[in-house]
């Protein structure tokens, strides 16, 4: 067990090795969810997003068009296994 101190303006440091353990890097954030024990669950705060958020990130960016023909290839490929980091 690791116990931390509160100081007086209610501040608390986290020992480098609880960070390594929660996989948190400098610079990020931590999610603190209170429970109605009085407990608190801490993890490491990961970004969510909506697959829509991600729709037409890429337009614009090329000037090839894939038909759904190459595009349902692409996909069963991918699902295969047979294609690592976008490339055959």
């Amino acid at each position: 067990m690791t116990t931390l101190t509160v100081t007086a303006r209610g501040q608390v440091t986290f020992r480098k090795k609880v960070l390594q353990h929660l996989g948190i890097k400098p610079g990020e954030k931590i999610a603190l969810d209170l429970l109605p024990d009085g407990r608190g669950l801490i993890r490491a705060a990961r970004p969510t997003g909506r697959i829509q958020d991600f729709f037409g990130v890429l337009a614009g960016k090329t000037k090839k068009v894939a038909t759904i023909e190459e595009m349902n290839q692409a996909a069963a490929e991918g699902w295969a296994g047979r294609v690592k980091m976008g490339r055959k």
